[in-house]
């Protein structure tokens, strides 16, 4: 490397850590045990009325459509546990996009049994007004699919409802607003209303402003489709001759499965959230550093190259940086010089986003950074090319 690069110590990096980025993981930590809280209790409250919706304390391996299909499988269940044992601080179904802003998935119920199968090519859907339209609906993109109530196998009566279906498809943009009117009406039975308040919707998305401790926070609540003990064939991982992860905890880690995201009108978004986080948490069980570089690079892009409460670049922009060059550095030795770790996955990060191009890490033909605002991104890149020219003025 440069000489001009490398003006700073392992030292400095460690004081760095210990005076920004653990304040900043404090700060987040308060506002994501606020924000749960008030969630679990509005989430709840929509249950109460539509049990569809589940509170989002039934997340992840507590999802009570999942206690059903794991009843008779035991050592499956001591596996998971086994990773989470103590890893995960946070519910799986938040996600800090940053400091301000979460995206909350809210677990949906009564659809069992998932199964892939061959769709209909074309939709000629009706809109919202019970119009048909003239040209079918445009085929999912990468990381987009359909979703079909004869997907499951074991579907209880309340999805046959035309609120949330059309022509046997459960519609994301009807789920979301049959949720937002439940949730309307929740703010005000839970007595939340000086905590919580509706925001304009951006496209499907629900969104409301949480006040914590801390600050006020954004939250994207977005109902979700939960498939543990399944694994979409379009996500082709691990990869031949991957040495990163290992084949048996790459095997667990399938086992999470992946989630439906209701975030456009029609096609429903995969999330690999579950199997991310358990990948993040069990990151460096072999003692490299590879978890306190991706603290140092997020606080670096929190604070300088990318701040905001609605980045072009965001944590998981950089968790999947992290996951793809574990992948190509996957030996302990490749993780002990902290320095020089934190300069690859920093030059790794602008080249991405000077390339405007960034791989989702289990389907790789997705670009991240496809609807990007390429200005945004060519600053972003600037930033960081500042910083790499005299990193130690930074740290220090």
């Amino acid at each position: 490397m440069d000489c001009k690069m490398t003006n700073f110590t392992d030292e400095d990096l460690d004081n760095y850590l210990q005076n920004q980025v653990d304040l900043r993981h404090r700060q987040v930590s308060k506002s994501v045990e606020d924000v749960q809280k008030i969630i679990k209790d509005l989430t709840a409250g929509v249950s109460s009325k539509d049990a569809r919706f589940q509170s989002i304390a039934n997340s992840g391996v507590h999802n009570t459509s999942l206690k059903v299909i794991l009843h008779d499988q035991p050592d499956l269940v001591s596996k998971w546990s086994a990773l989470l044992r103590g890893r995960c601080a946070y519910n799986p179904a938040i996600q800090v996009l940053t400091p301000t802003l979460f995206l909350i998935s809210v677990p949906l119920q009564g659809l069992i049994g998932y199964k892939e199968r061959r769709t209909r090519q074309w939709r000629y859907y009706y809109t919202q007004s019970g119009s048909r339209l003239l040209s079918p609906v445009r085929e999912p993109e990468k990381l987009q699919q359909w979703l079909e109530l004869e997907s499951f196998v074991n579907l209880s009566q309340e999805w046959h409802d035309a609120r949330m279906i059309i022509e046997g498809d459960i519609v994301p943009a009807k789920v979301v607003n049959v949720f937002k009117e439940h949730l309307e009406a929740s703010i005000k039975t839970c007595g939340l209303t000086s905590k919580v308040s509706m925001l304009e919707s951006v496209g499907s998305v629900v969104r409301v402003a949480v006040e914590t401790s801390e600050a006020q926070i954004e939250v994207e609540l977005v109902p979700t489709v939960e498939l543990m003990n399944y694994w979409p064939k379009r996500a082709r991982w691990p990869r031949f001759f991957q040495r990163w992860p290992s084949t048996e905890r790459a095997r667990c880690i399938k086992s999470f499965g992946f989630n439906l995201m209701a975030t456009s009108n029609y096609h429903w978004l995969l999330s690999f959230s579950r199997a991310e986080q358990v990948l993040l948490s069990n990151i460096d069980e072999d003692g490299g550093c590879r978890r306190k570089c991706y603290r140092v690079v997020r606080q670096l892009k929190e604070g300088i190259w990318c701040p905001g409460s609605k980045p072009v670049i965001t944590a998981y922009h950089l968790q999947t940086l992290l996951f793809w060059t574990c992948e190509k550095y996957p030996c302990t030795r490749d993780w002990r010089d902290f320095r020089g770790c934190v300069l690859r996955l920093v030059q790794k990060l602008h080249k991405c986003v000077s390339q405007h191009y960034l791989r989702h890490y289990f389907v790789r033909s997705h670009n991240l950074l496809k609807y990007s605002n390429t200005n945004e991104l060519d600053d972003v890149a600037k930033k960081i090319n500042n910083f790499l020219d005299n990193p130690g003025t930074y740290v220090h």
